[in-house]
Parts: C-alpha cells; sequence; structure tokens
C-alpha cells in the first residue's frame, strides 16, 4: 500500500528532521501497534534510545500519516 502525508504531516516530520523511510518502515515494520483516537494507529518503532511514534489512518489504498515524533520509551511502550 501507498503511504500518503497529509500537510500538516509534511510540515512536522520536515521540522522534527525525520526521513519519509523510516516513518515508512516503522508503519509496515513495527514493534507495536495500538489504537490511537479518532479511529488512527499509532506505530511504535524504537530506534536507537528513542521511540518513533507514527500516527496513521488507513484506508482501502493507502496509509494516511498524520504526524510522526520521537518520544520517550518508557512513556509509552508496554501500554
Amino acid at each position: 500500500m501507498e503511504v500518503i502525508y497529509t500537510g500538516y504531516a509534511e510540515e512536522s516530520i520536515s521540522e522534527r528532521k525525520l526521513s519519509k523511510e523510516i516513518i515508512k518502515d516503522a508503519i509496515l515494520n513495527p514493534d507495536e501497534v495500538i489504537e490511537g483516537k479518532k479511529n488512527r494507529k499509532i506505530a511504535h518503532k524504537a530506534i536507537g534510545n528513542k521511540l518513533l511514534r507514527v500516527i496513521y489512518e488507513v484506508d482501502e489504498k493507502a496509509y494516511i500519516v498524520i504526524t510522526a515524533y520521537y518520544a520517550e520509551p518508557r512513556r509509552y511502550l508496554g501500554k
């Protein structure tokens, strides 16, 4: 499936200096996926000592990335 980025996602990943390749990898090969608000999903991927969180929606043709950011792993893993 295709990965599409919202305007907000494009802006936020640029500001946070995240690559689209690493975001796509987190969606396709996550360490964990949890349910978010508004029927969204949150992919978790440990990268070094940080946790990449990718918030996205799924439709029949694509993953639609809402935003992505690094967080402290202990805040989210295992919840």
